[in-house]
């Protein structure tokens, strides 16, 4: 954005509704679709409703005077820039609410006739019936379902209708002619492979938006999404038909996630985040690990032994003494990869051997070499020791048995107990901890005393390993219920501070760094 170019503010939009505890329907939904579509969304509750997906138990409406009070509230400190209602109730409430809309109407209304429930409960009385044409009067925009359009149609004085797509567009007409308002006829319950709603001006016209029909009995709340997305929208476009227009294929996304939301026996929700969550990108479990690790990694990046190795100062014998705690490792890390190979099918299995027969040779080929001969038997430091008990501890971790955590072996011999997805996310560090330093470390220059572990640190068939690794992992990740994937974040968060442990482990080896 350039400098001196203004930015709009979030629309700011109320939702005058009643409650549903589920959070599919009433001023949870409501505030679910103004924040789906980047508005500051705002609540009054009209009445608390005890529903869920299957029914309405019973309906609580506050005192009269304590609703005033929540308009005034909210008038009297912030710019409302649209209101929608929904759920009323009784002709007291919506008197209450036309009052204040008379005193404080912003530029666009949206009013949705809540008379009925999803389920079929009612939810407004005949009173109040009466008391809402008092408030079509204020409204800009009237959005019923087709059972709400036909009692309305009936209060304009129109012939009653059989609910068909023509007979629903004659009877917004009606409508919209006798308040002077527009009016949504919605198609959500007309048969047919398409869901046409229909918006109907004062003057007659009609414009007809078409979507797909969406096979799903997950509806609970959709009058309400709609009704508050579109007033989010026509807050924002200052045009009441590209309001309608993104609103409805916002609700066709929302309907078509439904399904896998999973939430009640009845009418479930619609997915209000959809479409945010398509325009995002997938979230990446490895990822979060990752980040949660930065202050260690950090640390890591700036230790006495790498910035030594780095530059060169590194004494040699330090570097001879770390290597021969890396051999140590190296051999218990080679069975840990067989050991998730035994665990993993097809490419999954084929890549952890492969990596597995890489820590031989990795051992063999640039530790061996620079060991010095004193070195070469050196002890397993507790240090190291640490690292591959937190290793075994994985590995005993995929009976999904967490005592499992108690006396486990150094050496790494375990045998696979079922599941690896925690033992995977445990070795994962090892590859991504030196991968991440070896491209930090760069190129050594010629004659440098370490080009070749450098080199080796930043090859880039490692990093492609690296990479591999924390794909597969991520699979792991994916499949993997709350409680396993909590232990494998733990696994991995472990394994990243033994990995700074080791990297300082040589200013314990009794030689100064």
């Amino acid at each position: 954005m350039g400098a001196g170019v203004p930015v709009a503010p979030l629309p700011r939009v109320l939702s005058i509704a009643g409650t549903d505890p589920t959070g599919g329907a009433g001023v949870q939904a409501d505030l679910k679709s103004i924040a789906a579509h980047d508005g500051y969304g705002m609540a009054v509750v009209t009445a608390l409703v005890a529903q869920d997906t299957v029914g309405v138990r019973s309906v609580h409406v506050p005192d009269a005077v304590f609703l005033r009070q929540q308009l005034d509230a909210v008038s009297d400190d912030v710019t409302i820039d649209a209101v929608k209602t929904g759920m009323l109730g009784t002709a007291e409430v919506v008197r209450v609410v036309v009052d204040w809309l008379r005193a404080h109407r912003p530029a666009w209304v949206v009013v949705d006739p809540v008379m009925s429930a999803t389920s079929g409960d009612r939810l407004l009385d005949a009173d109040a019936e009466s008391a809402m044409t008092e408030l079509f009067a204020l409204a800009d925009l009237v959005t019923p379902n087709r059972d709400e359009l036909r009692v309305l149609a009936q209060l304009a004085g129109a012939a009653p209708t059989d609910g068909t797509t023509t007979d629903g567009i004659d009877a917004a007409r009606a409508v919209a002619r006798r308040w002077d308002v527009r009016v949504l006829a919605k198609g959500g319950h007309d048969d047919g492979p398409s869901s046409d709603d229909a918006l109907v001006s004062p003057d007659g016209t009609v414009r007809v938006f078409t979507g797909p029909r969406v096979a799903t009995t997950n509806t609970h709340g959709t009058g309400c999404s709609l009704s508050s997305a579109i007033a989010t929208l026509v807050a924002r476009h200052g045009d009441w038909e590209l309001a309608v227009g993104s609103a409805k294929t916002w609700l066709t996304a929302a309907l078509r996630g439904a399904d896998a939301l999973q939430v009640g026996r009845g009418h479930g929700p619609i997915d209000h985040n959809a479409l945010v969550r398509a325009a995002l990108p997938t979230p990446r479990w490895t990822d979060a690990w990752w980040v949660d690790a930065t202050e260690v990694l950090d640390e890591t990046l700036d230790c006495r032994f790498l910035r030594g190795l780095a530059d060169g100062t590194l004494d040699p014998e330090v570097f001879a003494g770390y290597l021969a705690q890396d051999v140590h490792y190296l051999r218990a890390y080679e069975q840990h990869l067989a050991t998730i190979a035994a665990g993993s099918t097809g490419e999954a299995a084929a890549f952890w051997t492969t990596a597995s027969e890489g820590c031989a040779a990795e051992a063999r080929d640039l530790h061996h070499r620079r060991l010095a001969g004193s070195h070469a038997d050196d002890p397993v430091h507790p240090v190291c020791a640490g690292y591959l008990a937190h290793l075994a501890d994985a590995a005993r971790q995929g009976d999904g048995d967490d005592s499992a955590a108690g006396d486990v072996s150094t050496t790494g011999d375990v045998s696979a107990t079922g599941d690896v997805s925690v033992l995977a996310a445990a070795v994962l560090p090892c590859f991504r901890v030196y991968a991440w330093v070896g491209e930090r470390l760069g190129t050594a220059p010629v004659g440098h005393p370490f080009a070749d572990w450098i080199t080796a640190y930043g090859d880039p068939g490692f990093a492609a390993s690296s990479a591999r690794a924390t794909e597969l992992v991520e699979e792991l990740a994916r499949r993997a219920g709350p409680e396993l994937r909590g232990r494998m974040a733990r696994a991995f968060r472990q394994s990243v501070a033994q990995e700074l442990a080791f990297f300082r482990m040589p200013e314990q080896l009794g030689e100064p760094v």
